[in-house]
């Protein structure tokens, strides 16, 4: 078994007997490559009763390498409205890209952008949103992000 099978099937395993934090629902988790969970931020705050579902993709050097996590957008979900959260559901967050440690797990993405949300203070996309979104891959990875600030 992959090291990366072995990490996820850990905490998969976490996820089945000890729960998720409040807010946060494992919606599917069928295999090792792709899983979706709901995500909705509690209390008071721009996303009061919006419930979002991210999607994680793993590759075979996870968790050494980030996923590739994004909002889904569909006909059912859509992607908050958020200076870091691109239309598409492409999360600029420095956790995703160089700030990635392998001690992180799907659960603390989870509450850290749950937290990035919750701390929103204007409900906007990003300045380069259109001109992003026209060109953006398919894996959000393969961005090379700027991070201007750590505010929101």
């Amino acid at each position: 078994m992959a090291v990366s099978s072995r990490r996820l099937q850990k905490e998969l395993t976490e996820i089945k007997t000890a729960g998720t934090p409040c807010g946060i629902t494992l919606l599917k988790a069928d295999d090792f490559q792709t899983w979706f969970l709901s995500l909705e931020v509690l209390g008071e705050s721009q996303y009061k009763g919006e419930v979002f579902a991210l999607m994680f993709r793993f590759d075979p050097q996870y968790p050494i390498s980030a996923p590739a996590v994004q909002f889904v957008v569909d006909d059912k979900y859509k992607a908050p409205l958020h200076p870091h959260v691109y239309s598409n559901g492409h999360i600029c967050a420095s956790i995703l890209g160089g700030e990635w440690s392998p001690v992180l797990s799907v659960i603390a993405v989870c509450i850290t952008l749950q937290s990035m949300l919750a701390s929103c203070k204007e409900k906007k996309r990003p300045p380069d949103n259109d001109r992003y979104v026209a060109h953006a891959p398919d894996n959000p990875k393969k961005t090379r992000f700027v991070y201007h600030d750590d505010e929101v």
